[in-house]
């Protein structure tokens, strides 16, 4: 059976990685990737399977019916590109300005897609359901949760979940895995401080925001170092610091905002009261004003244990023993596929994508980040062997 997969997968390899490119060329933002779900349902259409399209607006839902009732396994590939300008150079670089695939999303429709394909040339020989799940706007506001209210995981119900990420950290065509959590919580706070603007030739008859709000992005990271054991993961980092527009008038107002990482349930829920409390006191001892708002985003992505030990032996058997190996530590990375893991079992993945000799070595969200290609082959070998033994089995 290996053997008549991997002569499939090789057959279309031409056709995917073109089909690769076209999605790279046409990129879209979270919840408008209509061309994208347009494309994605029409092929889904063409290969027999039922189609659901619109669900969470722009997410698509295949299912394909093996030869008997059975399981049901489910296939994620996120959908969506980033609001970033693409310096590539790539002759199939984006066409659509502002907008890139700079986080490999168009490489993971293309082997959600390559699997279907795989797999509905092979239904007669399978038992059970395969539901692709081809969801938008992970990259924010998160569709993963929108789609599970929307039911992807009913009508059938959904036993298990695979899901991946192509990876610049880790060597081409080699797999990290985790046992437990494989990526951290990801949140956001937004604070503004309410000072008292004037000429900065008379600081003292203001109320400087900008200083007040340099007080707080300190203090906000001794809840790092101070109250987080060390041996805990915490990262708070304020990545936005707004604030006037003019050299020599003080402004009335700062604007920061900012992301938390972390693992720990405790500590994620401890966070926003701190940030607050912090918040207050800095500016009530400052004699400003603020307002403050904290949203928790995505949970942490912690991995089933005794299914990602299903997944391990498939993928040694896939690629090889000495390509697959558990990561030192996780990713303090964001991801929604945590809210699948929260509902059923499943694994999250890496597959690695540098290439030193092809010079592919751009981390994630980078405007010249492109993958080697070469790994397409081997996330569909890896997804089409891991649907087949966990339904047959």
């Amino acid at each position: 059976m290996k053997k008549i997969i991997k002569e499939k997968i090789n057959k279309y390899n031409k056709e995917f990685i073109n089909l690769r490119r076209y999605f790279h060329q046409y990129p879209e933002i979270g919840y408008k990737e209509h061309k994208t779900s347009k494309k994605i349902a029409e092929l889904l259409y063409k290969w027999g399977l039922e189609v659901k399209k619109g669900v969470a607006d722009t997410g698509v839902v295949g299912l394909l019916k093996g030869k008997k009732s059975g399981k049901t396994i489910a296939v994620r590939a996120d959908i969506d590109a980033l609001p970033i300008e693409e310096k590539t150079n790539l002759e199939f670089a984006s066409k659509n300005k502002g907008v890139m695939h700079a986080c490999g999303h168009d490489g993971h429709i293309t082997i959600g897609l390559w699997t279907a394909k795989v797999l509905s040339e092979l239904k007669d020989k399978i038992e059970g359901n395969i539901k692709f799940i081809f969801q938008p706007a992970e990259e924010g506001p998160g569709g993963a949760e929108r789609m599970i209210k929307e039911g992807v995981l009913e009508k059938p119900k959904v036993d298990a979940i695979i899901g991946l990420h192509i990876w610049p950290e880790i060597k081409s065509g080699y797999v990290g895995i985790s046992k437990g959590p494989i990526m951290a919580a990801a949140d956001r706070f937004d604070i503004k401080v309410i000072g008292s603007g004037g000429h900065g030739a008379v600081p003292h008859m203001s109320v400087d925001p900008i200083v007040v709000g340099s007080k707080i992005v300190s203090a906000l990271q001794t809840l790092v170092s101070r109250e987080t054991d060390p041996l805990d993961c915490l990262v708070i980092s304020n990545c936005v610091f707004k604030s006037g527009d003019v050299f020599n008038v003080i402004p009335n107002e700062a604007n920061l905002s900012g992301t938390v990482r972390t693992f720990n349930p405790e500590i994620r829920k401890s966070i926003p009261k701190r940030i607050g409390e912090i918040v207050e006191g800095i500016t009530r001892a400052m004699r400003c004003k603020y307002e403050y708002k904290y949203n928790f985003y995505y949970p942490p992505t912690i991995n089933n244990k005794k299914f990602t030990t299903f997944f391990e032996e498939v993928a040694k058997d896939t690629i090889g023993h000495d390509k697959v190996f558990e990561l030192e530590r996780p990713s303090m990375g964001g991801e929604d596929f945590s809210y699948y893991l929260k509902k059923i079992p499943g694994t999250f993945f890496f597959l690695g994508t540098k290439n030193e000799e092809k010079g592919i070595n751009k981390p994630i969200h980078h405007p010249e980040y492109t993958f080697d290609e070469d790994i397409l082959q081997k996330g569909t070998e890896l997804f089409v062997n891991t649907v087949i033994k966990y339904l047959n089995n």
